[in-house]
Order: structure tokens, then C-alpha cells, then sequence
């Protein structure tokens, strides 16, 4: 499943382009997460990302579609793992690789998963074009593979929808609960192998209880 950012995806990209939109992505992410869609200016995104306002305006047309843009993004990474599942693979190899790449995602862009969380806290109405017919199409989609797999036998008989909503919760925790995470543990951040351990401890725990071995 993806989804179109309708403030900049009919212009051309190239590489200087691709490289300020990166920039813009980046700050706008960190002044999202900080300071929430309303607490947040075009203004500040531009300082932030060393770039005249103007130049913003040419990349993305407005403080909404620049927001929208981050959380496609973030949709469109998560999702990406999920789309080439089939019937045919092994539930087993196929769930292994969706936790590491979650886990990873939770990692490397943190701050697009705490914004993500808090869109959908406050009540998603800027999500709602995305979660239409088309991406429940999609989610059930996703589900038949999981159904699959147990009408073949390959796994235990656990209910699809909520083991994926189970992965992806748990994934994204690690993201979105750091700072609870680091104050429990009394840990400073979360480090690579921080994250590593725990995608190793979620595939043990999920693998298991879907009846497969994990091969760690």
C-alpha cells in the first residue's frame, strides 16, 4: 500500500531536490514532535532546516501538507515491509524479518513514530483519507496471508487482525515510550543493541505464541 503527498508529488525530483526535501522531512519531524501541528510554524521548519521560508513553500505549499508528508512517510516505510507477503512464504522467516525492519524503522525515525501516535491520540483526522477503502483493502489483504498460513498449517490458529495489530504496537513502542523505556531501565537513550535485544525478545515471544520456532 501507498500513498500519494498531493503538496509535492507532481514535481520533478532530482538529486539537489530529493536532498531538500530530506532536509525539510528532517526538521519538520524533530519542530512535529517537539511542539505538536498546531505549536509548530513554517517558520521554525525553515530555520531549522537552513532554508529561506520561500524555498519551503516551493517544496511543499503549506504547514498541513508538509505535515501530511511526514506521516506518509513514516506509513509508507512501516507498510512497505507488509506488501510483497504471500501465501507461499515461511511464516516464520517472513514475521522475523517484519519485527527487525520495524524495530529498525523505531531506531532510525523515532520522531516520525511519535508524531504518527500522536495524530492518532488526537483523533487521526488528518490520517483520514488514508485509512479509506483502498487501505482496509489492503489490511485485509494482509490478514488472508496470516489466514493462509494457518488454514495450511504452517502456524497455530491466532486471530490475524489482532496479531497484526499486536506487531505493530509492539514495534512502535520502542519509539514511541523511549524516554519511559530509558527512565525504568535507567538507561541515558537506547542504543543499536538495545534495540537488537529487544527485536530478538519480541520475535521469541510472537513467534512462540503463533506456534513457530524462531531461529535466532
Amino acid at each position: 500500500m501507498t500513498f500519494e503527498v498531493p503538496a509535492h508529488g507532481g514535481k520533478p525530483t532530482g538529486r539537489i531536490r530529493q536532498q531538500n526535501e530530506e532536509t525539510i522531512l528532517r526538521a519538520a519531524e524533530d519542530e512535529f514532535a517537539r511542539h505538536g501541528f498546531k505549536g509548530t510554524s513554517m517558520n521554525t521548519i525553515a530555520l531549522k532546516a537552513g532554508l529561506p521560508k520561500a524555498n519551503l513553500h516551493y517544496y511543499f505549499t503549506n504547514k498541513l501538507g508538509l505535515y501530511v508528508a511526514v506521516l506518509s512517510n513514516i506509513i509508507e516505510l512501516w507498510d512497505s515491509t507488509f506488501n510483497s507477503l504471500t501465501a507461499e512464504d515461511d511464516p516464520a522467516e517472513a514475521l522475523t524479518r517484519y519485527i527487525r525492519a520495524k524495530m529498525e524503522f523505531s531506531r532510525r525515525q523515532p520522531q516520525a513514530s511519535r508524531i504518527f501516535a500522536m495524530e492518532v491520540i488526537s483523533g487521526g483526522e488528518c490520517l483520514s483519507e488514508y485509512f479509506n477503502q483502498d487501505y482496509r483493502a489492503w489490511f485485509k489483504g494482509r490478514a488472508a496471508v496470516f489466514q493462509a498460513w494457518i488454514d495450511a498449517g504452517k502456524m497455530d490458529p491466532v486471530d490475524p487482525v489482532h496479531l497484526i495489530f499486536l506487531l505493530w504496537g509492539s514495534t512502535q513502542h520502542y519509539a514511541d515510550f523511549a524516554t519511559q523505556i530509558c527512565r525504568v531501565t535507567g538507561r541515558s537513550k537506547l542504543t543499536k543493541q538495545d534495540m537488537i535485544d529487544a527485536g530478538d525478545n519480541l520475535i521469541r515471544i510472537i513467534l512462540k505464541g503463533c506456534g513457530l520456532t524462531p531461529d535466532l
